[in-house]
């Protein structure tokens, strides 16, 4: 599943070529998650303002309204001059004249909505329960509004501790729940939580406040660092440009089952908690 450096990495390679675009035509093909909430020739002529995010949901901003995105379990977008004809899996295109934009998502998870503005009921029902932004005061290459205005505020330590005090689930699962801190699926939830020394099965409600300090860091500073290196490749991810991410050739703990740990030598251990794996160095990770 593209997770939040992924939905960074496929907003920073598209929206400088979309900015100030016309829509001339959109086509939806089978239906996704929702439904697109408009016909679509109410979008034909709207004028393409930014692509903003919001954990993983992209916003891309018009004149009138904006579309959430989402790019579901198995969903990428494309954003080029000229495209093939559309595929079985191409669900979604909004032909621009900067460029045509296009979704393909071969399992339809994904969701394109339109939404008449930041604070209606369409985008309050898809945004308005996500967790703090961990990213929100990070901007990779210059282009502002990545996150939605006037959503939860930043990632303030403060009330990451106080999110995590009132929660007994394991600290992995609680990261990857979204309603405490957004985006940290679970690559980046097992890397997390190694670089802060913390064994992914403790309950969050016992993390003393410097070793949530820590996590803070360690959460922002690993989503930071795959976003810089284009997110995480582990099956089809590219992003819209076609470029596929390399953050899982420097990961410490994912996918290591067995291996030396690259700290102590260990070898790195995979349990599953809640139906996902999760990794993690018995050394170097305390309870």
């Amino acid at each position: 599943m593209p997770e939040l450096p992924e939905v960074e990495v496929t907003r920073l390679s598209f929206v400088r070529q979309i900015a100030g675009a016309e829509v001339l035509s959109v086509r939806m093909g089978k239906p996704l998650r929702w439904p697109l909430g408009c016909e679509v020739g109410e979008l034909v002529g709207r004028s393409v303002l930014t692509v903003r995010r919001r954990g993983k949901y992209l916003l891309i901003e018009l004149d009138e309204g904006l579309l959430l995105v989402h790019l579901g379990m198995s969903g990428s977008l494309v954003f080029a001059r000229h495209l093939a004809a559309p595929g079985a899996h191409d669900h979604f295109e909004m032909v621009t004249s900067h460029g045509t934009l296009r979704l393909n998502d071969p399992r339809r998870f994904g969701a394109v909505v339109f939404a008449p503005g930041e604070h209606s009921a369409q985008a309050t029902k898809l945004l308005g329960r996500l967790g703090m932004e961990p990213l929100q005061d990070v901007v990779a290459d210059g282009v502002t509004g990545q996150v939605a205005e006037g959503q939860t505020g930043g990632f303030d330590v403060k009330a990451f501790h106080i999110g995590l005090k009132s929660r007994n689930a394991a600290i992995k699962q609680v990261q990857l729940a979204g309603d405490v801190v957004v985006g940290v699926g679970n690559i980046y939830a097992s890397e997390a939580l190694f670089l802060a020394g913390i064994r992914p099965t403790l309950r969050a409600s016992a993390l003393s406040r410097p070793r949530t300090a820590r996590l803070h860091a360690a959460i922002r500073q690993v989503l930071a660092l795959a976003v810089e290196r284009g997110g995480s490749t582990l099956r089809d991810f590219s992003n819209a440009q076609g470029e596929a991410g390399h953050f899982q050739l420097e990961a410490m703990v994912y996918a290591r089952t067995g291996m030396a740990c690259k700290v102590c030598a260990t070898p790195i251990r995979m349990i599953r908690q809640g139906q996902r794996s999760t990794f993690f160095c018995p050394q170097c990770q305390k309870r």
